[in-house]
């Protein structure tokens, strides 16, 4: 395929414009390497899921989940419960893919994460922009995570123990930033609740990783329930 000289440019102009936040992508996704290593995934495992499913909360679930024998069921499960956020971003991004194919919208949604959408859509909101910037944005965003998360794949293979440096506590630290990051005011109170209430419930009555998934359906059912936000009582 070969691309038009603004298709090269918005191209361009959508991966420079994430290096800025593609440099904490890299930090946190070190993380991820470091705990992927610990769990015993190889390199190439990890290249592997970056790749297919470029999706950070829903990867660093899946490694905290990572234990043989492996629960295929309850990780997929769990990675469609976290990642129901795109049904909303897909939607957000919709005009930028009006009259585009449906391979058109396959490949350049697949590199969509909360950063280069968060670009895209400031950048639409001031002007006229294009998917071509999506996807550099996504290109820029996907090479860092990559980056980040293979090089804190070697580092933890040569760091035997890391308890000694606080290093086991690196899950619950980024994980719990990820989930504030998506806190929206006080409409968050009541799903994040029942999510939490049912994930406590479920984890003390079913084995494995089940109450990821119990516990995310929960929240998810309750904030579609809820009446939008001002809307009236009468």
């Amino acid at each position: 395929m070969v691309l038009s000289r603004s298709q090269r440019q918005d191209l361009r102009t959508g991966f420079t414009a994430n290096l800025v936040v593609s440099a904490s992508v890299a930090a946190y996704g070190s993380v991820l390497g470091l705990m992927a290593a610990q769990k015993g995934l190889t390199w190439y495992q990890l290249l592997v899921m970056n790749l297919s499913v470029f999706a950070g909360s829903a990867q660093f679930v899946m490694v905290d989940m990572w234990l043989p024998p492996l629960p295929v069921a309850e990780i997929i499960l769990a990675v469609l419960v976290i990642n129901m956020r795109y049904l909303l971003i897909g939607a957000s991004l919709s005009p930028l893919f009006r009259d585009t194919s449906l391979k058109h919208k396959f490949l350049f949604m697949h590199l969509v994460a909360d950063e280069n959408w968060a670009m895209t859509m400031a950048r639409y909101y001031k002007g006229p922009t294009t998917t071509w910037f999506l996807l550099g944005g996504g290109l820029c965003v996907q090479a860092a995570w990559c980056f980040g998360t293979l090089l804190g794949h070697r580092l933890g293979a040569v760091i035997t123990n890391p308890e000694r440096y606080g290093l086991d506590f690196s899950f619950v630290a980024v994980f719990t930033a990820l989930v504030f990051s998506f806190w929206k005011g006080r409409q968050d109170v009541l799903p994040w609740l029942v999510a939490a209430a049912v994930a406590a419930v479920s984890e003390s009555l079913m084995p494995g990783k089940w109450y990821i998934v119990c516990g995310g359906v929960a929240g998810a059912l309750v904030a579609a329930l809820m009446p939008p936000k001002g809307a009236s009582n009468d």
